[in-house]
């Protein structure tokens, strides 16, 4: 192999191996819809500190009694981390109030785009929430 073919073929490798991330992640719109805000109060069940988001799934008692838990995405563990978020910050039996956006999938217990907000006014903000509040949420099905 010539070496002006060795270098091509590691230049190709390069741009490959930068460019999968990029195409790995996706626009907050991929997976969610921005006309489904919902707004609700529940309890941690669990936290899931693994990349390339954080999942809080957090329990809900609905009006018509059922449970419901909610999955909840965050930003990516790096970046709460560097803004003092850790593993511990939230405890499982905690309320929290949560806004975001419901998944596109209608099956989907996933929140997108959410602002998760302790009982002593802590606040964790997601990728795409890009706003204090979302708009007024609709009534959940």
């Amino acid at each position: 192999m010539t070496r002006q073919a060795s270098i091509a073929v590691c230049a190709g490798a390069l741009i490959l191996a930068l460019a999968a991330p990029l195409a790995a992640h996706h626009a907050i719109t991929a997976e969610f819809d921005q006309s489904k805000p919902i707004k609700f109060t529940g309890v941690i069940k669990k936290v899931e500190w693994t990349n390339p988001h954080i999942y809080t799934q957090v329990e809900v008692k609905e009006e018509d009694g059922r449970t419901v838990v909610y999955r909840v995405e965050g930003g990516a563990p790096n970046s709460l981390f560097r803004q003092g978020w850790r593993p511990d910050s939230f405890k499982v039996g905690e309320t929290v109030t949560v806004t975001g956006i419901r998944a596109k999938l209608e099956t989907s217990m996933n929140i997108g785009g959410a602002i998760i907000t302790t009982a002593d006014g802590r606040r964790l903000v997601a990728p795409g929430a890009g706003r204090e509040e979302p708009p007024p949420a609709r009534s959940q099905p």
